[in-house]
């Protein structure tokens, strides 16, 4: 009598659930609106520059191609001040505890959710003309605002970060153990960064690299904020595609728009290859 019940009880409540297969239904479908979302403007951006070919006019105009040319050009010397001095504070932050490391590594992390206006205002403010540096520059004879030296400074401040990140979390990944071993064996902390952290971290360097490319190839707050608009001269790949939208150049604009697009996701394809390849480097040493 109290098994027929139990069982009763059993079939009522499972009687009240939606079938599992209802379930699975359901979460695929939310799940690819979701996608649909996300995919929908970037696909129809990119499939309409294709469609009435204004990409390969746009690639052609002398403002798309002085503007790619100087977001290629001002993107690799940030990326060149941030490897020089994000890798050793990287390597600071994965080796390294003292008083106030918390609060270090908040800071470096803090533009990556700043604004970006927030964060060109910040770069005016510490090294404009009435700046907190601005003084001692100008007398030294070096003026940043509104320069292409500004479009570098904006793009290293709101992209190093990334690479901090990323580079920070390979280092402190790697086996001490190796490290102690080459130690023994004579090397020196120079050869053994080369030889075995390095080698051993680098495929979160890379990734960081090539994120922070990305980021700074993208920046537009900062940059307009702190360096200006001047086409020719500050005005990179992003500050075009607003410059030919508010311009009524709208074919201009999407175009340019769809080769950030293209960039960026040859970015992130490039990252999770990075990432499955250390995942098959980690299963062939195990």
């Amino acid at each position: 009598m109290g098994r027929a019940s139990v069982t009763r009880s059993s079939s009522a409540v499972g009687a009240g659930r939606p079938a599992p297969r209802t379930g699975r239904w359901i979460v695929t479908g939310l799940a690819a609106i979701a996608a649909g979302f996300l995919a929908l403007p970037v696909v129809a951006l990119v499939a309409r520059t294709l469609v009435d070919g204004s990409l390969a006019h746009a690639v052609t105009t002398t403002v798309v191609l002085d503007a790619l040319a100087l977001s290629l050009a001002t993107t690799a010397a940030s990326l060149v001040l941030t490897v020089t001095f994000g890798l050793p504070l990287a390597f600071v932050l994965a080796r390294r505890r003292f008083r106030g490391s918390g609060l270090l590594e908040v800071i470096v992390d803090l533009p990556i959710v700043l604004p970006p206006a927030v964060a060109g205002l910040a770069l005016l403010i510490a090294f404009g003309r009435r700046g907190v540096l601005g003084g001692s520059l100008q007398a030294l004879g070096i003026e940043i605002p509104f320069t292409v030296l500004a479009v570098v400074l904006a793009q290293t401040f709101v992209s190093a970060p990334f690479f901090i990140l990323s580079a920070r979390t390979g280092i402190a990944a790697v086996d001490r153990d190796l490290e102690d071993a080459a130690r023994v064996d004579g090397a020196s902390e120079a050869q053994l960064f080369r030889s075995i952290t390095l080698p051993l971290a680098g495929t979160a360097i890379a990734a960081g690299l090539v994120m922070a490319w990305a980021r700074a190839l993208g920046e537009f707050g900062a940059t307009i904020m702190f360096a200006g608009n001047v086409e020719g001269r500050t005005q990179t790949l992003p500050l075009a595609v607003y410059s030919e939208f508010q311009g009524g150049n709208l074919d201009a604009s999407i175009a340019a728009a769809a080769i950030l697009v293209l960039a960026a996701f040859g970015v992130l394809v490039a990252v999770r290859f990075l990432h499955w390849g250390r995942v098959f480097e980690l299963r062939s040493l195990g």
